[in-house]
């Protein structure tokens, strides 16, 4: 195309200077030009397209975001790659005021804002380029953007390297983090101020990504999962990202069978978290385990791990190093521990171990407490687990869900599942208290990493 459109110029410069003296040839001569332009922007688009990367052969994100559903966006130069399959496509067609404003060539960085105190800015998608910063809702741009970084994000910087937002209770305050070379600003949204952190245990990233309620540092291919408020890295790191979030068939050790089943719509039977913080949710015949230490999820038959069972939990709790799985009238408890081990003695009447009948909708506890929080037929009861013998009290009515599938308690607080969805309470205390339904999670893509 090169060598065609080179040869080109000397033509149509002489039809062009004859032209002048003939107007019989000026249509010759803008013809041509026409030609030329459209074979120009041609070869230009095909040099774009013949630029798109695979994702899988290890290439370096420049930013990494979520959309308004929670779908990861995956910035690279002017293409972007939706959720964690499929082909790239190019930014502008999602973001066309990207290119009008300012030529696209890449993106610095990105997060979506969370901040429900303020409807304006809550939900927003930013994205920085160079000195400015762009903000969306639902894919429109904000009226009055682009803006300066400085204008809207006091005390940070241009030219970021990455950016990632941090709700409270994960960050003492609703905050965003950015990234510049080794430097770190967490910027508080509320009143618009900076503190200057020093994280020396994390490499430079080139984009972060909150994702699961995890925070990941992405530098090349490769990402680090680090604590928001100190940035200590904990376990084995750096990972290769091509595994864990480009889901690529050369390193994705999932098979169909354990995607169709964490991927579900179907809503789960029970989920609880151990001291370690690994998640076992159980629907059906089958279990997930989400592994809170190497990132990595993976679903069997509950006869393989908890034969006894069989299948078909009803709910289930942590306590102690122990799960307690409650099925019908029935109470089984496990030691955590690979192989799990069945306590001798069980199952025991779920009357006769909490005071209470079974069947059971849900039961949790809370880390550093003695209390099993079991919920049932819309109402919740508290069990002292240390007491001898136990009794259920302290009976409160729920009022904002007719039923509930499971629910389970971390350092954030409550999560609380129904159907396809969860959703967060800071305590036992404000579930019980709520008369509105706080912001919808989706199980499937905010607990379990699907993107469909």
């Amino acid at each position: 195309m090169e060598s065609r459109s080179h040869g080109t110029f000397p033509r149509l410069s002489r039809l062009w200077t004859r032209g002048h003296h003939d107007m019989k040839l000026l249509p010759q001569a803008l013809f041509l030009c026409l030609a030329l332009a459209l074979a120009w922007a041609d070869h230009h688009e095909h040099h774009r397209k013949g630029a798109v990367r695979d994702r899988c052969k290890g290439i370096e994100m420049d930013a990494v975001t979520v959309n308004e559903e929670g779908i990861p966006y995956f910035f690279k130069e002017d293409h972007l790659f939706k959720g964690f399959h499929g082909q790239a496509e190019l930014s502008n067609k999602s973001f066309a005021e990207l290119d009008d404003h300012h030529h696209l060539g890449h993106v610095d960085a990105a997060f979506r804002m969370h901040y429900e105190d303020d409807p304006n800015h809550h939900d927003r998608m930013f994205f920085f380029l160079d000195n400015k910063v762009f903000a969306y809702y639902q894919h429109k741009l904000e009226a009055g953007y682009p803006k300066a970084i400085s204008e809207v994000f006091p005390g940070i910087p241009d030219h970021l390297d990455a950016a990632v937002e941090c709700p409270k209770p994960e960050c003492v305050e609703d905050s965003v983090i950015f990234f510049k070379k080794n430097e770190i600003f967490h910027f508080y949204v509320k009143n618009k101020t900076v503190d200057e952190r020093d994280f020396r245990s994390m490499p430079n990233c080139t984009s972060a990504f909150r994702f699961m309620e995890h925070y990941y540092c992405f530098h090349g291919h490769k990402f680090s999962k680090f604590d928001p408020k100190t940035g200590e890295v904990r376990g084995k790191y750096p990972k290769d990202a091509r595994k864990f979030f480009m889901r690529c068939s050369k390193f994705d050790e999932d098979n169909d069978h354990e995607e169709r089943e964490r991927c579900s719509r179907v809503h789960l039977d029970a989920i609880t978290s151990d001291d370690a913080g690994n998640i076992y949710a159980f629907r059906g015949h089958h279990y997930i385990r989400k592994d809170e230490g190497n990132d990595t999820l993976r679903a069997d038959t509950i006869e393989s791990a908890f034969k006894e069972l069989h299948s078909e939990v009803d709910a289930v709790f942590s306590y102690n190093s122990h799960l307690y799985m409650i099925k019908d009238d029935q109470l089984f408890v496990y030691r955590v521990g690979e192989p799990h081990t069945h306590l001798d003695g069980y199952p025991k009447p779920v009357q006769a171990e909490l005071g209470i009948k079974g069947p059971i909708d849900a039961a949790f506890v809370c880390q550093d407490r003695h209390i099993a929080h079991i919920i049932k037929d819309r109402h919740m009861y508290d069990v002292d687990m240390s007491a001898t013998p136990r009794t259920a009290t302290n009976k409160r009515p729920i009022s904002i869900l007719k039923k509930v599938d499971g629910a389970m308690c971390g350092p954030g607080g409550v999560k609380v599942f129904r159907g396809n969805h969860y959703y967060h309470f800071e305590s036992p205390k404000t579930f019980v208290a709520a008369r509105a339904l706080p912001e919808q999670h989706r199980i499937s893509l905010e607990l379990f990493g699907c993107d469909h």
